[in-house]
């Protein structure tokens, strides 16, 4: 603060600097949008971006992983894949699926499967029985049982208390796992209420099973029968034709009262295992203006090509070929185009975590996993394919993805990032380009990383000169903003961010009277002019080789 000298002497003046500090903007906070686990998502973060930091915290707040014919679980397996190639911080965004007609008209919410057991046929007691409400899907192909064994009685001193058998060993599988719980009170009145199938096995509101949950308010039959095999809840779902999936779950999510606008920044978003052009279009356009990079799968149905791998006397329709969709060749199924995404094929095999079935998985939750991991150990400037980006998880690519070296070069001109598997290495990402790679008027932004470096520049910048705001728009505010600005440009180029053996060639930064004119300054705007040198991954290495002839005998 100012000092006013009234003695001779010296007197000490703290001056404020004039330099300030940017901080580099993350680069690879990952948001997912889709469908999970109907059953076990917690009913407060539908619609709602919920910052996870694990696949256990995924766990928690959406309930994991599940399968199921009629509902795919993309999201979960793109969780579990990015955190397991290294991924440290995501939102998800979570959709509630319901039963619609294909006409796309919405029927109702999912019915979680239930069975009654124990119910008499007659009596003042007629239909009574406990109630099991399933907390995962079931299909013909995954089947949820509850067994009845080993009934016994509480009190077994009298042959009266003898004959009634109270107590029982509840069962429940699912797949693989099985849950087993001994001497539940199964018959009225309930006098050990802590022992009673809600208390021992959970209700809606406090869940003990990971399986079931029994509905409140059971009415307990008079008379229980022997034992129970394995029976199989409802599936819940329509019997007639139906699908769980409806492209303006996602728009809203990209629309009006968007729950993303509440995260302060993210800079990968996914939609897994979606490739409906309304909602690729809506997610590209919110990208771009959240200054974000979106990571697409090519269509499920697509192959790289025609021969060698289609069933036998297969009739048409053939499955349309990528290069052909990403082309706009095919009739009806497009890929729109933004500097911003990337679209990245085929599918990719793998291990199912939890029974260890091999099952197919759509790629793009492995592919944010190794741009993270490339970021953080090389910088967001290095192109994340190559031999080192082996997929952690991944057992392969699906048959109908298999390529040869010339069928890949012509889906690599056209922005189709492939996942390839080679001999000894494994399999890795074999393809650096962005959806506009085959338009001439984007060739500054054909790259990947060259497109990602310049959104962390624009998210580094835009969030460290907000100091600038309201100050004096004169000489000594532009020397303090090319001295803030080129301090981070230095460190960049110390990290190897940008070409040149330079700082001068790597960068240069302009704000002076000839990029703020005294109109501007009239206008309360202030002008800065960055330009930068960026790194393009060396995509072909061409080695020539030539024969040393006539040399003379040393």
């Amino acid at each position: 603060m100012p000092v006013t000298p009234t003695y001779p002497g010296v007197y000490v003046e703290e001056v404020p600097s004039t330099s300030h500090t940017i901080a580099a903007a993350p680069t690879s906070v990952t948001v997912f949008v889709g469908y999970t686990h109907p059953f076990k998502t917690r009913p407060a973060n539908y619609g709602q971006a919920v910052q996870i930091f694990s696949f256990t915290d995924y766990e928690r707040e959406f309930g994991g992983l599940f399968s199921t014919d009629w509902l795919a679980d993309d999201v979960g397996r793109a969780v579990y894949d990015f955190f397991l190639n290294g991924g440290s911080i995501a939102y998800v965004v979570a959709l509630r699926p319901g039963t619609r007609q294909l006409s796309g008209k919405t029927t109702a919410e999912l019915v979680p499967p239930a069975l009654t057991l124990g119910g008499t046929a007659s009596g003042a007691n007629a239909g009574a029985g406990i109630t099991f409400v399933g907390r995962e899907p079931v299909d013909g192909a995954h089947r949820l049982t509850v067994a009845v064994t080993n009934l016994a009685a509480s009190q077994e001193s009298t042959p009266a208390a003898s004959a009634t058998k109270d107590l029982a060993d509840i069962v429940i599988s699912y797949g693989s796992r099985t849950e087993t719980y001994r001497r539940v009170r199964i018959s009225p009145p309930p006098e050990d209420a802590a022992n009673g199938p809600e208390a021992r096995i959970g209700t809606a509101d406090n869940p003990v099973s990971q399986l079931v949950t029994v509905a409140p308010g059971t009415s307990y039959p008079s008379a229980w029968p022997a034992a129970i095999a394995p029976t199989p809840l409802g599936s819940g779902v329509p019997t007639t034709p139906f699908t769980t999936y409806n492209a303006g779950d996602f728009t809203d999510v990209f629309g009006a009262d968007r729950p993303l606008d509440k995260v302060p920044v993210f800079n990968l978003l996914l939609t897994p295992g979606i490739w409906d052009n309304a909602v690729v279009s809506a997610a590209l356009a919110f990208a771009e203006r959240k200054r974000a990079f979106v990571i697409l799968d090519a269509p499920a149905d697509t192959v790289a090509d025609p021969g060698g791998y289609i069933v036998p006397n297969a009739v048409p329709p053939y499955p349309p070929l990528i290069g052909e969709v990403m082309s706009d060749a095919v009739v009806g199924r497009s890929i729109p185009k933004s500097q911003n995404g990337a679209l990245y094929f085929p599918r990719l095999r793998s291990t199912d975590p939890d029974s260890g079935d091999p099952v197919t998985v759509s790629p793009s939750g492995f592919v944010a996993g190794m741009y993270a991991r490339e970021d953080a150990n090389r910088g967001v400037w290095k192109a994340p394919a190559g031999l080192e980006t082996v997929i952690a998880g991944a057992t392969g690519v699906v048959a109908s993805g298999l390529l040869s070296d010339a069928r890949h070069g012509t889906l690599n001109p056209i922005g189709v990032n492939c996942l390839r598997s080679f001999p000894g290495v494994g399999t890795v990402v074999f393809g650096a380009r962005t959806l506009v790679a085959a338009n001439p008027a984007f060739q500054q932004y054909r790259y990947v990383p060259v497109r990602r470096t310049a959104l962390f520049l624009e998210q580094s910048l835009a969030a460290g000169l907000t100091w600038v705001i309201f100050e004096p728009n004169d000489e000594p505010l532009w020397v303090a903003i090319r001295t803030t600005v080129e301090n981070f440009m230095l460190g960049l180029f110390n990290q190897g961010a940008f070409q040149g053996r330079t700082p001068s060639q790597a960068f240069q930064v302009r704000c002076d009277a000839t990029t703020t004119t005294p109109d501007d300054q009239a206008n309360g705007v202030v002008n800065i002019v960055l330009a930068w040198a960026p790194l393009k991954p060396a995509e072909f290495v061409v080695l020539k080789l030539a024969q040393l002839a006539g040399q003379p005998q040393s």
